[in-house]
């Protein structure tokens, strides 16, 4: 009764509804006589005391970028049922007046008559301005809470409240970095949470800004600058067509590669087979650590020769040197490439994308071969080069033989378990994320997207968790010492299919890891927190969520309870494996060898030749043989 007597009397004095509250006074219009003001002040004075927010937090949780907040936020005299007409946020307010609004979740309560009354929010504060780490400055942390009443919303911001659980003030500090082509950028990011007045702040401010492209350091430690390098790209091509001049030997083979110094993957594979047939080629290895790493004038006139003379010339990953130019009629470029599968775009597929290439680059398109895992991707692969389809041939991934041979898969987890004792007696779990960015020079992973603590808890016991990061990223996660018995980086170790064998559970998100993995038949977890992100900057060939053959975690609390209860989908993970391997049968590499060995003409097809060059079998069907004619 009184309620209403009181919204009579606003009626009478303003000759109109009553208006919006707003977050910093009850009543936000001014009285028309002066003889009401004290009416008036009264009433605001109860209105306020009215819309007070209660609250209490019951969660303040901090991990690397990350904050995770719950708790209770209710104005007490307005119960109300419809979640639809709550609106809760916290509000990030600067020394210039600057707001920025981020939203929480409604939760329930134990209170019935505020069964909404509960919020949680996920704050990562390295991507909170449009993407990238807050702004520096200081800002006051508030909580904002919207109610409809009927007539217009009562909106009101306060302080967080009460931590439950807490005595004392809270202070924690921690980095965030951003990563592009141009700037790499670090931050220090301060949280302080005062008990007297129940509130929080936090404090952004940069550390560092670095341009990549200019911290190009000298022969102190063995790279060459931008400048150098492009010097030695012109020089390479004028001496590449000065030996272009002299013939090509029939039986050079030239394998190439600026992102290793050892014989591993597909090489390895490669390699190893033409030794075991004792076949009369002479093979050659031009390996550096980077594209950056100093190459001798010495070394740039090798390669040149080697790229001009070479029968064949292998590359498994980018090599920009050998894109401009033009490969001999007699000779090939072969493609086998370090990834299988078709996932995330690549290439000339990512055009008009973030970090995609330019519609006149040359990268990639002057392979005369290039080797997949099956026909179904064979049209991906040829998009993302560049090249026609029929230069494109599903023979197999050599380094995938190694999951059909079981004596060295035996092996294999013997010297692993002398190389990593800390293996023994324990269940592995490797995490092996693809990188975040637009390329090397903005690589990153959002290491804050994992709780590292809470997993070490929940899982330390029986486990050791391998992190085994991609080799671009730029960051590394920052892990206390009393985990050091749970967390172990093997991002050195350069071969993943050995990691792979002794793992018991995979934990990745965009990486064409899963493809080697799915031929284990072992549970996969694919952790994406960041899935409209990366969907958005990245894009995939397929429907992530009908493609993945494993679980998707999207939190940490779903990725702890997916570890301890795994799961194979055997029916997903059977098709998934025959669609993306044509052959199960662990001899990819001998039939890249025949392959070269036999000029690449299939050596079951009748030595006929028709006018246009195409191999033809003795039931008469073309077979491919990547443009070479039949002999």
């Amino acid at each position: 009764m009184i309620q209403r007597l009181k919204r009579i009397a606003r009626r009478i004095i303003y000759g109109r509804k009553q208006p919006q509250y707003t977050d910093t006074e009850a009543i936000s219009d001014t009285p028309t006589a002066n003889e009401n003001i004290a009416f008036l002040n009264t009433l605001r004075i109860e209105k306020d005391a009215e819309s007070l927010i209660k609250r209490q937090v019951t969660k303040l949780a901090f991990n690397s970028s990350y904050l995770v907040i719950e708790g209770t936020a209710w104005f007490e005299n307005y119960p109300e049922q419809d979640t639809e007409r709550i609106i809760k946020s916290l509000v990030l307010t600067n020394d210039m007046g600057e707001e920025l609004e981020i939203p929480l979740i409604n939760t329930h309560s134990e209170n019935t008559d505020f069964p909404y009354a509960g919020y949680h929010g996920d704050v990562n504060f390295s991507t909170l301005s449009n993407g990238k780490p807050l702004i520096p400055g200081t800002y006051e942390i508030k909580i904002q809470l919207k109610q409809y009443l009927g007539n217009g919303w009562l909106i009101r911001r306060t302080t967080i409240g009460q931590v439950a659980d807490t005595q004392q003030d809270l202070n924690y500090t921690t980095k965030m970095t951003s990563y592009s082509a141009k700037s790499n950028k670090s931050y220090s990011l301060i949280f302080r949470y005062n008990l007297a007045a129940q509130a929080l702040k936090v404090t952004s401010y940069k550390l560092s800004d670095v341009n990549p492209l200019e911290n190009e350091f000298t022969e102190d430690v063995g790279l060459d600058s931008a400048a150098m390098r492009a010097i030695k790209r012109r020089a390479l091509k004028v001496w590449y067509r000065w030996y272009c001049l002299q013939p090509i030997h029939k039986k050079q083979i030239s394998f190439v590669s600026d992102s290793r110094v050892t014989i591993s993957g597909n090489f390895e594979f490669i390699y190893q087979e033409l030794k075991r047939r004792n076949t009369d080629f002479k093979i050659s290895f031009y390996l550096k650590p980077s594209i950056k790493t100093k190459k001798s004038w010495k070394e740039v006139r090798t390669l040149a020769k080697a790229l001009a003379t070479s029968r064949y010339v292998i590359l498994d990953d980018f090599y920009p040197l050998v894109y401009p130019l033009h490969i001999r009629e007699n000779a090939d470029l072969i493609q086998v490439w370090h990834a299988v599968g078709a996932f995330k775009t690549f290439g000339y597929s990512r055009l008009g994308m973030p970090g995609g290439p330019k519609i006149q680059s040359l990268n990639h398109r002057n392979y005369t071969k290039a080797l997949v895992s099956s026909h179904n991707i064979a049209d991906k692969y040829a998009e993302g080069f560049g090249i026609a389809p029929d230069k494109v041939q599903p023979l197999g991934i050599p380094r995938t033989d190694i999951f059909f041979d079981e004596p060295k898969k035996q092996a294999i987890r013997e010297r692993l378990e002398n190389d990593l004792p800390f293996i023994k007696g324990k269940k592995v779990i490797l995490f092996a994320p693809t990188f975040r960015g637009n390329g090397q020079q903005s690589a990153y992973y959002p290491f804050e997207m994992l709780n590292f603590k809470e997993i070490y808890e929940a899982l330390h016991e029986d486990y050791v968790f391998l992190l085994k990061i991609h080799p671009f990223v730029q960051n590394k996660p920052t892990l206390p010492y009393e985990y050091s018995n749970f967390y172990y980086d093997v991002s050195d170790y350069r071969e993943i299919n050995d990691l792979l064998l002794v793992a018991d559970q995979l934990i990745t998100d965009y990486s064409s890891v899963c493809f080697e993995y799915a031929l284990l038949n072992r549970p996969m977890i694919f952790f994406a927190p960041d899935l409209a992100d990366y969907m958005q900057s990245r894009s995939f060939y397929f429907n992530y969520f009908d493609f993945i053959p494993g679980s998707l975690a999207e939190n940490t609390g779903e990725l702890i309870n997916q570890l301890q209860h795994p799961q194979v989908d055997q029916a997903k993970l059977d098709g998934f494996v025959n669609f993306f391997f044509d052959d199960l049968d662990g001899k990819s590499t001998a039939r890249f060898v025949d392959a070269l060995e036999n000029d690449f003409v299939d050596p079951d097809a009748a030595e006929l030749e028709n006018t246009d060059g195409l191999a033809i079998s003795e039931d008469g069907k073309i077979i491919p043989d990547w443009g070479k004619k039949a002999k």
